[in-house]
């Protein structure tokens, strides 16, 4: 042994044992041996690029569907925007289990009644959702995590957000060269799977990633049509899995059939107007035009909603909507009493 050497001396001499030192990192020591599985990201937008590109052509489809939406909206009375929302929110309770029913929905949201009982957070879910769809900033507006947590409500007093916030950021941040509808599929499974750090929160997550996904795949159009409707016509959209293009190509169909939906339901609504205005024309005062334009605005009404819309007396209201059904502009979807329902005959 070399005594000339001190203890805190470089280069240790061959002879020694340093089995209290860590090993070089060269391998991974204390691990099996055999095989190590490739380390992948969770969402690797290189493959999310790859699948829309083999989607090229019913992703362009989805885009015109998209954009004749959106040219649609643009020229339209502001209801209509929520009109869609309404039903787009109602239809997707059905894939969350809320199942609230737009007569409920519509009370929550116009007057802040109804949210009673055990389903009450659905219903109060539910309201957020319609709101998040029909107005506000979207959830990248100010950078992705600014614009993420202002969104979700996630913007703690002291400035610290969910590690899960911060994640979801991070990876959106990669896929600016993306179209707006494949990132919406990106944020839409990426916070399904990142989101549930909360316990017994999962129905909360499914429609936050839903409406995330919607509002920013909006992106596509040029500003009349708030969201892409993903639920209209069926949670085909919602409910994909596997690969990157097994769930890109689920997400564009069902994006597209729910988009012919809301085309759909604008041409009706548009014929509707017109012919409830034409036959309306001998009715005096200020209360049937507002009535035609609240009964297009919300699928289900009902007389103390529309008494707030309107700013009309309970007798006038119900006498217009009684009219309204004699000419069979509308009908009556509930009993008699002060919560009576109506629906446009869309």
């Amino acid at each position: 042994m070399d005594h000339d050497r001190g203890p805190y001396d470089p280069d240790p001499v061959a002879e020694q044992d340093l089995w209290f030192l860590p090993g070089d990192g060269g391998e991974d020591e204390g691990l099996p041996p055999g095989p190590r599985a490739e380390r992948v990201r969770l969402f690797d937008p290189n493959r999310w690029q790859a699948a829309q590109d083999q989607l090229s052509r019913p992703l362009a489809e989805l885009a015109a569907l998209f954009g004749a939406l959106d040219e649609r909206l643009r020229g339209a009375p502001e209801g209509w925007h929520q009109r869609l929302a309404l039903l787009e929110v109602a239809d997707l309770g059905w894939w969350t289990g809320d199942r609230i029913a737009s007569d409920r929905l519509a009370l929550w949201v116009g007057l802040r009644l109804g949210a009673t009982g055990e389903d009450a957070q659905a219903v109060i879910r539910a309201g957020w959702a319609v709101r998040r769809l029909s107005a506000g900033p979207g959830p990248s507006d100010g950078g992705w995590e600014a614009g993420l947590a202002a969104f979700l409500g996630r913007a703690a007093a002291d400035g610290e957000r969910p590690e899960s916030l911060a994640d979801l950021a991070d990876f959106m941040a990669d896929t600016a060269a993306l179209h707006p509808v494949t990132q919406g599929a990106m944020l839409f499974h990426g916070w399904r799977m990142l989101g549930p750090e909360r316990a017994g929160q999962g129905a909360t997550i499914d429609v936050e990633a839903a409406v995330l996904a919607a509002r920013h795949a909006a992106g596509a159009g040029r500003g009349g049509a708030l969201f892409l409707p993903l639920a209209l016509t069926g949670p085909t959209a919602l409910r994909a899995t596997g690969t990157e293009a097994e769930r890109l190509g689920a997400w564009i169909a069902g994006a597209a059939q729910a988009t012919q939906a809301a085309l759909l339901q604008l041409d009706r609504l548009r014929d509707w107007d017109a012919r409830a205005r034409a036959a309306t024309t001998d009715l005096s005062g200020r209360t049937p035009p507002a009535l035609i334009t609240a009964l297009a605005a919300w699928p289900m009404i009902s007389a103390p909603l529309a008494e707030a819309i309107t700013d009309a007396s309970r007798a006038a209201v119900q006498r217009n909507l009684d009219r309204f059904a004699t000419r069979g502009l509308i009908r009556e979807l509930t009993g008699a009493g002060r919560y009576r329902v109506w629906a446009a005959q869309v």
